[in-house]
């Protein structure tokens, strides 16, 4: 945990509640939006808490930190429950639960219809008979039952009503005392979640924030039917966070990745150009302040020096990017190049590199730091008589001018 951020960081949090099955076991966790460290209640939960809790989960912690093999209940909104805001994640190990403030009408119901023939699995937060909820129970696998406030007059007809879908499992929430405990056990609730059990911890971590406006560029970019990879590709490789956020998505497993990415372009193409649009999308509602200038420009001279010195090592230029990039966003937000890489799909070799600094890329990754440290005799003996000077002067006219263009197109 990252007590405080550090310039062009901020600090992002999500709350995670263990949900219990009859024997104790923890078999799920409800992701919640947290504002802050400190924060016992969400706060809110509108459009920008589920983006904020989707972004933050999948591209900042990536999803196997947060909830590991288990399955993640996440609150919906009625924007993203009839398609208006798309899902960037497939429905494995995913629960979408329908907020209790949805009103749920014929457009809602045509849009939980559709999500659950794409196989995600619905649940029914705070259940009321008589809220119009009751309208999507063919569709629900799960229904959440708030014990604290629940109306124990007509528990035993919800309760039966429930019954007469086989598949649907309820959930006894808000539970506090063992006397809602033992109520939920005399009726045989399947899974239990509440403060006498665990209350919800928040997980928080430092992250590079992303350039608001290249968010806006992405996306733009990307409204063209026939949107152009290089176009796409120069956007994100020309800002560091959005790298790694694109990064992180390639390596959910909600989105499908198997295998091991070498280079931006091979994330890119991974996730595809209509995930990486419902990414950007999400960003722009999870809005938040950019890098400094001089932050993003140290990291991407970093990022082209490694690039232009890998052949002299028989390393990849694209792989070699990419490894200068992560170590100089672990460097800005105080966490090691291995503990970033960790996170991340990435290919065998820039792993290496970064976590034990082998192999050619872990060559290249040495003589820029050599030279960012002013030790010049590792240098020569490392690079031998080439123009290295040089080579960085290039790749800092290089990084000065991509930074410049961001700004003087704002």
């Amino acid at each position: 945990m990252v007590p405080f951020p550090l310039p062009g960081t901020q600090l992002v949090h999500v709350g995670r509640q263990p949900i219990f099955d009859m024997t104790g076991d923890v078999v799920a966790y409800e992701l919640l939006f947290r504002g802050s460290m400190a924060a016992v209640e969400a706060g809110r939960r509108d459009t920008y808490a589920t983006s904020q809790v989707i972004v933050n989960t999948f591209t900042e912690f990536g999803i196997d930190e947060v909830v590991g093999d288990r399955t993640c209940f996440i609150n919906m909104t009625r924007e993203f429950l009839t398609g208006e805001l798309k899902l960037p994640f497939g429905p494995e190990h995913v629960v979408l639960e329908v907020l209790e403030t949805v009103d749920v009408d014929d457009e809602v119901i045509e849009g939980v219809t559709a999500l659950a023939e794409q196989g995600y699995r619905i649940a029914l937060d705070d259940f009321e008979w008589g809220s119009g909820h009751e309208r999507l129970l063919p569709l629900a696998d799960f229904v959440k039952l708030d014990l604290l406030a629940a109306d124990r007059e007509h528990l035993d007809a919800i309760v039966a009503a429930c019954r007469q879908h086989p598949k649907i499992q309820i959930v006894a929430e808000g539970l506090e005392t063992g006397e809602q405990l033992a109520l939920s056990n005399r009726y045989g609730f399947e899974l239990r979640q509440g403060y006498v059990l665990s209350r919800p911890q928040v997980l928080t971590a430092a992250s590079l924030t992303p350039s608001k406006l290249r968010r806006l560029e992405l996306i733009s970019a990307l409204s063209d039917p026939d949107a152009d990879l290089e176009q796409v590709l120069g956007i994100i490789a020309g800002d560091p966070a959005l790298t790694m956020r694109v990064l992180r998505a390639s390596n959910s497993a909600a989105v499908g990745a198997t295998s091991r990415v070498s280079s931006v372009r091979q994330a890119v193409v991974m996730l595809g150009l209509a995930h990486i649009r419902q990414w950007a999308m999400l960003m722009v509602v999870d809005d938040v302040s950019e890098a400094t200038e001089a932050q993003m420009a140290d990291a991407l001279t970093r990022a082209r020096l490694c690039e232009s010195v890998a052949p002299s090592y028989g390393a990849s230029p694209d792989g070699a990017f990419m490894a200068g990039l992560i170590t100089a966003v672990a460097q800005m937000i105080g966490l090691s190049p291995a503990a970033i890489a960790h996170q991340l799909p990435l290919s065998t070799e820039i792993a290496k590199a970064l976590a034990r600094g082998t192999g050619p890329l872990g060559q290249v990754l040495r003589v820029v730091d050599a030279y960012e440290r002013g030790d010049l005799h590792e240098v020569a003996a490392a690079y031998g008589g080439e123009d290295l000077p040089g080579t960085v002067m290039a790749a800092m006219r290089w990084s000065t001018k991509a930074v410049a263009a961001t700004q003087s197109a704002a």
